[in-house]
């Protein structure tokens, strides 16, 4: 379900007033959004997205992210970067929230990803990292591995009710990260690369979106993150292992990975996996029954999270996942 702070004709025409890109033509809402109330914008000049950032979103935080698509718009990579006004600034309040304008990307989210989108998904994040590494202000993770027990506590003893064998699962994923991978490399970070946040367009990568759970990280994560939310039917029921190729192989042609990051990914994956789960299930129990919000199933990524332990068991981890 969208959130939306409304935005008034008024409202928009004193707002755009602050901009160099022309007069509206058309202005309307974007369903898909859920943290934020985002709007297409079409002027006299061509077309933008305005978000509204509600309070999910630390405002604190919004320069960091800003500062981040800022900084790979200008690296030439496919993020759509803010609007400065007249006055050299990003960031606005309207109608009493943080906001932004962003420049309009072209391209759609794919439904079923394919081996060939997944190889394009896997080179767009070696890119990604790559210009990411004169970008060192950090940020840290508050869904890492320290967030996963406090997160399960919380769920207050009913994952059964969801699935019987969903708390088996997660004890053996809170076992799995206590023992989580020290020494890697350390970047910035998408950390949430999920097909809805990548727009593409005749076969092609065209945008990168949605950083707002970005945060410094080991970089490997970040290709593990995106290993779970691509390579799997959307159940978790089924992996496929073309996909996994497809990924690493478009990885590995735009940046490296050491032998530690190689051997450290299956544990990362289940990492990333548990944390789906974790906040899923969490959503799951809290929400009420009655509310208009689409509850995600926790158990497409505890199936997931499962896969990825047994692979790590195997020792034969890293060639199955694609690498």
């Amino acid at each position: 379900m969208a959130v939306y702070t409304p935005v008034s004709a008024d409202d928009l025409t004193a707002f755009l007033a602050g901009y160099d890109v022309g007069a509206a033509v058309s202005f309307k809402g974007i369903a898909e959004g859920v943290e934020n109330s985002n709007f297409l914008l079409e002027t006299t000049r061509g077309r933008f997205i305005l978000t509204l950032y509600e309070k999910r979103v630390d405002a604190g935080d919004l320069p960091w992210f800003l500062a981040l698509m800022g900084h790979l718009a200008a690296k030439g990579l496919p993020v759509p970067g803010p609007v400065v006004d007249a006055r050299d600034q990003v960031l606005q309040v309207l109608n009493g929230r943080p906001a932004c304008l962003i420049e309009f990307l072209p391209g759609v989210s794919v439904t079923e990803a394919t081996p060939e989108a997944a190889r394009e998904v896997g080179a767009a994040l070696g890119q990604m990292h790559r210009a990411l590494a004169d970008f060192t202000a950090p940020r840290p993770n508050a869904l890492g591995p320290a967030a996963c027990s406090p997160l399960a506590a919380r769920c207050n003893g009913r994952l059964g009710e969801i699935d019987a064998g969903l708390p088996d699962a997660v004890a053996r994923g809170l076992a799995a990260a206590a023992a989580w991978p020290a020494g890697l490399p350390q970047s910035t970070i998408h950390a949430d690369l999920f097909p809805d946040n990548v727009l593409m367009l005749d076969g092609r990568v065209t945008g990168l979106i949605d950083f707002y759970f970005a945060c410094t990280d080991a970089r490997a994560y970040d290709v593990a993150i995106t290993h779970a939310a691509w390579c799997f039917s959307a159940d978790g029921r089924q992996f496929f292992p073309e996909r996994a190729t497809g990924l690493m192989r478009g990885y590995l042609a735009e940046a490296e990975l050491s032998a530690a990051e190689r051997a450290a990914l299956p544990r990362l994956a289940a990492g990333a996996a548990l944390r789906f789960t974790l906040t899923r299930a969490y959503d799951w129990i809290n929400t009420p029954a009655n509310a208009l919000v689409t509850r995600k199933d926790p158990m497409a990524f505890a199936r997931r999270l499962t896969w990825y332990l047994d692979a790590d068991c195997s020792g034969n981890g890293p060639e199955m996942m694609g690498g």
